[in-house]
This record gives structure tokens, sequence and C-alpha cells, in this order.
């Protein structure tokens, strides 16, 4: 890919010509407008027009996909033609400035007239500009060395109920977990700053905690505050949070934006742990929206450290490839011959010991988060055995074994699995 150039790639229905939309979509998010206007120059459009580089045409579709004022005004029946789409944007257009670079490959897209579906797949982008943004501060070489786990996944969970426990009901329930023996714990996406158990107070007295095992036993568990907030209030947030020995903060990104983030990586040097709550309503339409590829490249570029990818067999939508999909993107750089911008794939949502295979399977690396809520709290035997059936679990996996034939010699996996196992 010429160095120069960002490429985007669109899943487009339309009833017009997909060569002619394509056309347009390159225009209107360049140099140009529906029609030619003066000052535009040929020699301006060869330096800043966005260029279609190819359209592959794909099966109709019996009907639209979306509404369209301007489709029904004409009065336009179909076909109603897919194709993807690949177009080039001159990075000079955007220079470094995220929020315009989102603009550019999807701000008013979505409401072209022509247009009965569009869903942004995927960005490339060249090492030279990939290199203008910051690379995650803390990564997973960094997590690691902060937690002190090699050789497998971090297991983690979060704190539950999700709301309502005061800052002491929660620092105590952290010092359980501490014991039992978590590596991570995080706060639920919905309790960030809550007058029931403010930052200003729960994060004093979780750390005090922390702190008194890691003292204790050396082990320093890292815990995700959710410092979810308006942009100064969560360079605050994460201040308290180093100032106190903390490591990570938690950010709902969707409501945060992309600016908010560039503005928090580069204010702390703690582990950012992104948490994409409220990406299914950009993603779930199979012809509106943003495809996780591109969604991820454009959080990445922010500087987060850990990217939720929800889990295979829970509680969510998303199928298995969807999942899987998701968490080795995070596994792989975002430009070839980039910089190491790896980031931490985070599981959740339904998990527990006995979705660890496929989760290992989808990965293909133990470098990855495996956040069990109930499947550690709700364990019948305690969370101490919610966390020892994860640990027993990979070591049966580890050696090659099948979890429920290995179970009779390991009781709290044993247990795990007749709990949780028909539910």
């Amino acid at each position: 890919m010429n160095n120069q150039w960002i490429e985007a790639e669109y899943l487009l229905e339309t009833p017009m010509p997909p060569e002619e939309v394509a056309a347009m979509m390159a225009g209107e998010q360049s140099s140009g407008t529906f029609v030619r206007v003066a000052g535009e120059t040929d020699a301006l459009r060869a330096r800043a027009a966005a260029r279609v580089l190819w359209v592959k045409e794909l099966e109709a579709a019996p009907a639209p996909s979306l509404p369209s004022t301007w489709v029904e005004r004409k009065g336009l029946t179909g076909p109603w033609r897919r194709a993807m789409v690949r177009i080039a944007f001159p990075t000079a257009n955007i220079g470094k400035n995220l929020a315009t670079l989102a603009a550019t490959v999807s701000g008013n897209l979505y409401d072209i007239g022509e247009i009965t579906g569009l869903k942004l797949q995927s960005l490339s982008l060249p090492a030279a500009y990939r290199g203008r943004y910051p690379v995650p501060a803390v990564g997973i070489t960094g997590t690691r060395r902060m937690t002190g786990v090699e050789g497998r996944p971090i297991f983690g969970t979060i704190i539950k109920p999700n709301v309502g426990l005061r800052s002491e009901e929660i620092a105590d329930l952290v010092e359980r977990l501490c014991a039992a023996g978590v590596d991570f714990i995080k706060d639920d996406e919905i309790c960030a700053n809550p007058d029931h158990a403010p930052l200003a107070e729960r994060v004093p007295a979780v750390m005090r905690r922390i702190r008194k095992w890691r003292d204790k036993t050396g082990r320093d568990v890292m815990m995700a505050f959710n410092i979810t907030d308006e942009t100064d209030a969560m360079r605050a947030h994460a201040d308290l949070v180093a100032a106190e020995g903390g490591s990570c903060v938690m950010a709902s990104i969707n409501w945060c934006g992309l600016s908010a983030m560039e503005t928090l990586r580069a204010h702390t040097p703690l582990a950012i742990h992104a948490h994409r709550n409220g990406y299914g309503a950009l993603s779930r339409h199979p012809l509106l929206g943003i495809g996780f590829d591109a969604y991820h490249t454009l959080y990445r570029l922010a500087g987060i450290d850990h990217m939720h990818v929800h889990g295979i067999g829970g509680k969510f939508v998303d199928s298995a490839e969807d999942v899987t999909h998701a968490a080795r993107r995070c596994l792989q750089p975002l430009s070839a011959n980039g910089p190491d911008d790896r980031v931490m794939p985070a599981f959740s949502s339904g998990q527990w010991a006995g979705t660890l295979p496929a989760t290992l399977t989808a990965t293909q690396s133990a470098d990855f988060m495996f956040m069990c809520g109930g499947g550690i709290l709700a364990h019948p035997d305690g969370p101490a055995a919610g966390i020892n059936s994860l640990h027993q679990a990979y070591d049966v996996l580890s050696a090659g074994g099948d979890l429920k034939e290995e179970a009779a010699k390991h009781p709290a996996l044993s247990q795990a699995i007749d709990f949780f196992g028909n539910r």
C-alpha cells in the first residue's frame, strides 16, 4: 500500500450502479461534492481527491435494508445491488487527527440518499501514518509484568452486584478476591462515580486492600477502576488511581469518544482498559455501522491497552467466529512493519472454566484476559474455588486433556462443570 493513503473497505447497498455510488462516496469524503465547484481544479483533485480502488459486486437483495427518502422520491424500486468497495484517502487530507480520520472514512457516507445500506468493514494504515499516533503504554507485555502472570491467561472477574455496594463493601469484596488468587478485577461498566460509592472514596478504600495483599504476598492484583466521565474529570480520576498505587483505569469508550481517549492516554501512564459497551448499536445490523476491524483500529490509534471482545458461548449475540476474529485482530499489529501495538483481548460475558477450551482455540495464544463474574463469584464452593477451577481447566488443556474426562481429578473444576454446565 502506498504510504500516502489510508484504505477503507465498505459493504454497500444501492439501487444505483455501485461504481457510480463508490465514486460519489470518494468525492463526498475528500475534495468534491455532488457537483463540481469553483476552485476544484484538476491539480487540487489530483492532490486531495480520494480514489476508488475497486468495486466487487455481490448478489443483489430483494428489498432495501434501510429506508431512504431520496430513493422514494425518485421512485426507484431496485434491484438493491450490493458490492464490496475499497476507497483510498490521502493522509495529507487528515493529518494526525483521529476524530477527522473517523469523519473521513465514515461521516456523511451513512446519509447519502442513493445508499440503502453501508457498513465500514476495515481500515488499512501505512506504517508511517500509524506511527503518528501513540502505541499502548502498557499493552500485553506490561500487563503481564504488572500482574506477574506469565505463560497462561490472566484470570479476572468483575465487581458484582453491578451497582449498589458502598465503597467499603466493594473493598471487602476486592479483599476476598485478592485472597482467592484473582489476577485482575474490574468495575462494571455502569458503576463509575455513583453517589453511594464515589471514586474519591472508593479508590482509596479498594487500594488499601490491594496494597495489603501486595505487601503480604508480593502479588499485585490489577484493578481497573471505571473512570468514565467528562474528559477533565477522567484525568483527575486517573491521577487519584495513580496516587493510590493503582495500575489500570477503565472507560466506556463509545460514550467518552475518540478524542477523550486520546487525551486520557496522553495524560496517564496507567493501563487503559477499553470497554466497548454500546458497540452492538454500531455493528449488529449487517448493512449499517462499523465492523470490528475498522472500529478497533480507530480506538487502538487512541492508545488503549486492553479491548473487550465479548466471549464464546456467553450471554451476548456474537458468534464464535465474530469473537475469534476480534481476539485475533487485537493480537496483530495494525500495520505491517509498524510498531508493536498489539492489545490484550478481554473475554467476558458468561465465561467460566467450561468456555476456556473454545477461547484458547480462538486466540491460539495465552495472551488474553479471561474474566468470569458468576463463573468465579457464583462457584458453589466460593470464589477461591472458582479461580481454582480456571487454573485446573488451563492445566488440563495445556496437557492435552479433556475437561470432562479429567474433572474427577480436580474438585473445583468438577463442581464448576456440574453447576454451570447445564445453564
